[in-house]
């Protein structure tokens, strides 16, 4: 067996094809700020128009921004939670109040 190195001449090897895990995109909360003008029914009515939220959620949701000074109102991905708080903003303005809306990377 002179020339045979190892025995493995012939065409049996294996090809693993791996596949690129793709990673989620970060995700990005919406928060509410407090302050000592704007009307907590106005804030309800944001959180339902908004965020899709039932009064009565809306209603806990408005007293825990009041009570802690700020809350999260929703999780999304970064265009989303970006025109969410685009559109809180926008509508808070044309109604005259100062309502805080931000966004921040879970």
């Amino acid at each position: 067996m002179a020339g045979d190195d190892d025995g493995n001449d012939d065409e049996t090897s294996v090809i693993y094809k791996t596949r690129a895990k793709t990673a989620r995109p970060p995700l990005y909360k919406v928060l509410i700020l407090n302050d000592d003008y704007t009307p907590m029914e106005f804030v309800v009515h944001v959180l339902e128009r908004f965020f899709g939220l039932s009064h009565a959620q809306a209603f806990e949701l408005m007293l825990t921004v009041h009570k802690k000074g700020v809350a999260v109102v929703g999780v999304f991905s970064h265009e989303v939670a970006e025109t969410k708080v685009a559109q809180v903003m926008d509508f808070a303005r044309r109604h005259q109040h100062p309502l805080q809306c931000t966004m921040e990377k879970e």
